[in-house]
């Protein structure tokens, strides 16, 4: 469960789920790599899908589920790590991903599996305190989250339909949020996704196909609305490839995945 982010002095802060059931973090920002517990979780998982993001001075800002199976968030912001439980529902604050507005307030997608049903949701402590919002609880969906913001600081986020439902896409760019199913097969269209903005807010995702076991098909494709309508391309189709993805785009809005 481990993520990753450069500041602007190209130094690497990480994120990560340490053997004793512990939130790690590591960074080479002194020169040497200094590693850190933020929180332990004894017999109990504290540090499972970790975010990190960081902030215009450099301070990380990290998402991940913790002891007690509830969404949490750490930052060091004061120059000391501190914890805060963001959602303490049943079983929630599984496959975080987090991003930071231009004032440095998180913004984070998750997923709450309460074992009955499954939702996308999302915190926010853009006005001081932390809301949260379901975003969609159309079935069993949200897991594999994905989150990006626009210039505008709305909010973008790619997610698994679950079985049979496809690629999904939730924005609340419009002022409330519309989900969308960007492509959808028979199994298992649309988990590992992982999403980027172009300059002019449109949507990059990544994401794994396995439309079929018999005969095998598990591609990796790749997905955009950066022309209006969304269009879907299969990127590598040799074989069984395309789980754990990961997408950035360049400065000239060329796709890396």
């Amino acid at each position: 469960y481990n993520s990753i982010a450069l500041d602007i002095s190209g130094k690497a802060h990480i994120s990560y789920f340490g053997y004793a059931d512990d939130l790690r973090y590591a960074t080479n920002a002194s020169g040497a790599w200094v590693t850190t517990t933020v929180e332990s979780g004894g017999d109990v998982m504290a540090g499972g899908y970790t975010s990190i993001a960081l902030d215009s001075s450099g301070r990380a800002h990290i998402s991940y589920l913790g002891s007690g199976e509830v969404l949490r968030y750490a930052t060091n912001v004061s120059g000391a790590w501190v914890t805060t439980t963001v959602d303490s529902s049943e079983r929630v604050g599984l496959y975080t991903s987090i991003a930071l507005d231009t004032s440095g307030k998180a913004h984070i997608s998750y997923y709450d599996d309460d074992y009955t049903n499954g939702d996308l949701k999302y915190a926010t402590n853009a006005s001081g305190a932390w809301v949260t919002t379901t975003v969609d609880s159309s079935g069993k969906v949200g897991e594999y989250t994905s989150i990006a913001l626009d210039s505008s600081g709305k909010v973008h986020i790619s997610y698994y339909g679950g079985y049979g439902g496809g690629l999904k896409y939730a924005t609340n760019a419009s002022g409330s949020w519309v989900a969308t199913t960007v492509d959808s097969g028979t199994y298992y269209v649309g988990e590992y996704t992982s999403i980027a903005l172009d300059s002019s807010g449109k949507a990059h995702i990544s994401y794994y196909d396995a439309t079929s076991y018999a005969p095998p098909k598990q591609d990796l494709k790749y997905a955009t609305n950066a022309s209006g309508a969304w269009v879907t391309t299969t990127v590598d189709g040799s074989g069984e490839v395309g789980e754990y993805t990961s997408i950035a785009l360049d400065s000239s809005g060329k796709v890396h995945i």
